[in-house]
């Protein structure tokens, strides 16, 4: 059997990556006329930077391109083989390019797998200018990467590849590596899907197919017969990083603006994704809690109804119950009125000073403490007119009643708001049969 040329023995994505800028598919917003790295490769001078980013959209590429085209002289590390004395070697070549007046480019893959004393070790070198610092990485950098350090690079975001550029990718690859027939349309579609805006994978599916379609027995070309080959699936999703948690956020923005629809589309998407339909069911009770609260008691109920049916059944048969709680929660009234006041309510406490339960309103189990005056005075209002003691104060002495609590026009708490004016209204009136004789005073209609 003859050996594959060593040329062709490389991975295509590896063949075909850019050799010029002008060769990048995608990364418009930074590449375009006057875009960032637009900029920078104009201005003949890099500046440390952290390129985020998902898997396959041009990361390593656009940071070796902009290097060796500038001059910059190209060291690269992986964070997830590399320690202290591969820093130490990267820093002492970086000083003998230094030495002959070559600046150089320490670029360092998936930098958020670096801990907090490494990425420490590299300020020193990055401040002095020894290297220009470019990371890679797929995690948000706000989280993973020292502050320190982030204020000493500049961040770029890279975006998933569209379906054309994808489209554009695969014909580049199709010249390169032929099929033994026209490539079907379908076909096409299908792998664009599959490649989910990562190039590096689109190029991976379309030469494992090439090289089933090429291998014997020939057969038609369909797209059950490519997905059974490829064994792919069409969504990408990462349950711990920064995709799951925009994600989730993009499902509760969705119930709390009232789209039902959405709503589900991000259910599935989670779940198609491998989440724990346990923690869906948690973050949906909080939905109800959160956005709706009183507004329609009901969604609390089923929010927690559905929590208790998935404990029972599991999937697949309790995701049915997630999916119904998610669209009532999206269609109920809103109202996070509850949950305002019950965070300001925290806040007002946690800064203010202890203050004693006034006497009329403390309990007196015994003779002793009833003697004291322990509930003295304490008026029932189940005894009272409206089942309400109109202008009994129940905050601590000397503090200023609060108003933390508002409720909307929305859903039962239309009703609620009616019902607190209707008491205030009580309280005026119990302050003017209190004032001095004369002052007129008319009962209220309940």
């Amino acid at each position: 059997m003859t050996p594959t040329p060593l040329a062709d023995s490389k991975p295509l994505a590896e063949r075909l990556r850019p050799r010029t800028l002008s060769e990048v598919i995608g990364q418009r917003h930074l590449l375009g006329d006057g875009k960032p790295l637009s900029i920078v490769w104009e201005s003949h001078k890099l500046h440390s930077m952290i390129l985020w980013g998902p898997p396959g959209v041009g990361k390593t590429t656009l940071a070796r391109l902009l290097s060796e085209g500038l001059g910059y002289e190209w060291i690269s590390l992986s964070a997830v083989f590399a320690g202290v004395k591969d820093i130490r070697a990267a820093m002492d070549a970086a000083q003998s390019n230094q030495a002959l007046q070559r600046p150089t480019v320490l670029f360092v893959d998936e930098i958020h797998r670096f801990n907090k004393s490494q990425q420490d070790g590299l300020l020193p070198f990055v401040e002095s200018g020894l290297v220009t610092l470019i990371g890679a990485t797929t995690e948000n950098p706000s989280f993973e990467l020292n502050k320190a350090l982030l204020s000493r690079a500049r961040v770029y975001v890279l975006q998933s590849l569209t379906e054309e550029e994808l489209d554009s990718l695969l014909e580049r690859a199709i010249a390169t590596l032929p099929w033994p027939a026209s490539l079907p349309p379908s076909t096409r579609g299908l792998l664009t899907a599959m490649a989910d805006g990562d190039g590096r994978r689109l190029l991976n599916l379309y030469e494992q197919l090439s090289q089933a379609v090429s291998a014997p027995p020939s057969m038609a070309i369909t797209n059950d017969w490519v997905a059974s080959i490829l064994h792919q699936s069409l969504r990408r999703f990462d349950k711990d990083g920064e995709n799951f948690y925009d994600q989730i956020s993009a499902l509760h923005k969705s119930v709390r603006g009232s789209d039902p629809n959405a709503a589900l589309y991000w259910l599935c998407r989670m779940l198609d994704g491998g989440t724990d339909p346990a923690y869906l069911a948690r973050r949906i009770v909080r939905m109800a809690w959160e956005d709706i609260g009183i507004a329609d008691p009901r969604a609390l109920q089923i929010a927690n109804d559905a929590a208790s049916t998935y404990e029972r059944l599991g999937s697949p048969e309790g995701e049915l119950a997630l999916g119904v709680a998610v669209v009532y929660l999206a269609v109920a009234a809103k109202s996070n009125a509850a949950y305002r006041a019950f965070n300001e309510a925290k806040a007002f406490v946690a800064q203010d000073q202890s203050r004693e339960v006034p006497l009329h309103l403390r309990n007196a189990p015994t003779a002793l403490m009833k003697e004291l005056g322990h509930g003295a005075e304490y008026r029932y209002a189940h005894d009272e007119p409206h089942g309400y003691a109109a202008g009994v104060h129940y905050w601590p002495d000397a503090l200023k009643p609060q108003s933390w609590y508002a409720p909307t026009e929305r859903g039962i708490e239309g009703k609620i708001s009616e019902k607190m004016a209707f008491l205030r209204t009580l309280d005026a009136n119990a302050v003017k049969e209190r004032a001095p004789p004369g002052t007129p005073s008319k009962p209220p209609k309940p």
